[in-house]
């Protein structure tokens, strides 16, 4: 058997990093880690060839020649998915699909032949055994979730490295929380699975065998879920597998509680992770209450996100506005928030209701739900009813964006994070190919941002503070200039401002 291992194409948004992959001549962020999973849990003596439309185009040939068409995507691969499946089924082949977006719409593909949700590892054999059998039903789906101490590492052979920028592995799933807006716990539950120790060992070491050098991002939902085993086993595991590896870093998504563990911190950086992911959510703390995101209450929030900075970790920041108990000056209080705590990268979104969440099912019985979401967290779009007027919410949404991505306000944060930031000391050394990928992407952002770029003022300002006060941290500006360059142009298509503050959205 031949099968084709299809991933649909992202749209341009705030994590695709399109436009700033053009400064490295990359095609794309990340492969698609669940496809080459799935590719290791088919039969060994299938054929199996991946086709990542973000980074290649999918060809008649292709079609031709697969048995079998696997699709997997989220929600905002909506589109794409729609058109890949019919391609499929117009060259007769048979469609099977899986992952988020199936999990959650499946009833709105009728031309999947096959649907394979929740976790493989439970319905995928079952399938493949149907399958074998000649009776493969429509619909696979488990309510038990997977012990992933069985799961394979990824195909990495069957994706071309070399168009990426990032690796994804992934070592636990599920969350020991409950926050309303969120469906991880509804998908994988509360209590953390993890792998072990030597499954991530052993997946990192096939990704250098091949010749990766590049970062590695922990795609788990919060990486600290499970402390104990954390400080136990993976990062001692992982401190010394990188003795000798230090050109790999890391990156994951925790909660905010790992500034209060300094001992967690440490082992981390000193493990190789340099930039973490963090769900603020609001400094409004009515808001968390709301929403029951407990662990974000009664601290100080900037203190806290300057804490985990000066422990050597770039803090990422997700933020949301239209919680019930928002009122008019939530936008300002966003916009101060992120300012004053120099969290550069902030994914500022409108609250959204994701099928299978608590908040989800309160708004239904409410009669406060409107169409589908759009899976896109930063294109102004929700599919809730709000309790404040839509049309000032979304003005004020569009207005939090345009001060925090206009070049003189993007800079000014980059500048109050490297204050803060203290880089790890022997953490990271460069290889050939990074000190080149990172020179060319230098000399390009010197032209697109420092030359003809808007913000060229800015850019030089920034670089010369960087050279003078911060210059290990040179590198660092030099990236987050060009990831600004990617956010406005974001903010551009969505939110339609200009830099002289015109509103221009409909």
């Amino acid at each position: 058997m031949k099968a084709l291992l299809i991933y649909p194409e992202f749209p341009d948004t705030f994590w695709s990093f399109k436009h700033a992959l053009k400064f490295i001549r990359k095609r794309s962020s990340s492969p698609p880690l669940g496809l080459l999973t799935i590719a290791s849990m088919l039969p060994s003596d299938w054929s199996k060839r991946l086709v990542d439309v973000n980074v290649t185009n999918l060809t008649s040939k292709d079609l031709e020649w697969a048995d079998y068409a696997f699709i997997s995507g989220m929600t905002v691969q909506r589109q794409s998915a729609h058109h890949i499946i019919s391609q499929c089924k117009q060259a007769g082949l048979k469609v099977i699909a899986g992952g988020p977006l199936f999990t959650i719409e499946h009833d709105q593909f009728d031309e999947v032949d096959h649907f394979v949700l929740n976790e493989a590892e439970l319905t995928l054999p079952v399938f493949l055994n149907d399958l074998k059998r000649g009776c493969a039903q429509q619909v696979y789906s488990s309510t038990e979730f997977a012990d992933i101490h069985t799961t394979p590492a990824p195909q990495w052979e069957l994706a071309d490295l070399k168009r990426y920028v990032t690796m994804s592995i992934q070592y636990s799933r599920g969350c020991p929380y409950n926050c309303e807006f969120c469906n991880i716990t509804a998908l994988l539950g509360h209590r953390p699975r993890i792998k072990t120790a030597p499954q991530i060992i052993a997946e990192l070491s096939s990704l250098y065998e091949l010749g990766w050098r590049g970062g590695v991002f922990f795609v788990d939902d919060n990486f600290i879920g499970n402390k104990k085993a954390l400080k136990t086993e993976l990062l001692p595991a992982l401190i010394e597998w990188r003795r000798d590896k230090r050109g790999i870093p890391f990156s994951t998504e925790v909660s905010i509680n790992l500034a209060d563990d300094d001992q967690l911190m440490q082992m981390m950086v000193e493990a190789g992770f340099g930039t973490v992911f963090v769900g603020i959510e609001t400094p409004e703390e009515v808001s968390l209450l709301e929403c029951n995101k407990k662990q974000n209450i009664n601290r100080d929030m900037v203190e806290t996100i300057k804490h985990i900075q000066r422990a050597g970790f770039q803090v990422q920041g997700g933020f949301i506005v239209g919680f019930d108990s928002d009122s008019p000056s939530i936008f300002q209080q966003q916009i101060d928030f992120i300012q004053n705590s120099g969290i550069v990268t902030a994914m500022v979104g409108l609250l959204q209701a994701p099928p299978g969440t608590m908040l989800y099912n309160r708004l239904k019985q409410a009669g406060r739900l409107l169409e589908k979401m759009s899976g896109d967290n930063v294109d102004g779009s929700t599919n809730i009813i709000p309790t404040m007027n839509l049309d000032a919410l979304r003005d004020g949404y569009r207005g939090i964006l345009h001060y925090i991505y206009s070049p003189e306000h993007y800079y000014q944060r980059i500048i109050t994070f490297l204050k803060e930031y203290k880089p790890p000391k022997l953490n990271f050394s460069w290889n050939l190919v990074q000190m080149r990928d990172y020179l060319l992407a230098f000399i390009r952002s010197i032209f697109s941002l420092g030359i003809i770029g808007k913000e060229r003022v800015y850019y030089w300002k920034l670089l010369f503070w960087t050279l003078f006060r911060r210059p290990k941290s040179f590198p660092t500006a030099v990236t987050l200039a060009i990831l600004g360059y990617h956010f406005r142009k974001i903010c551009e298509q969505h939110v339609r401002f200009d830099y002289n503050g015109i509103n221009h959205a409909p």
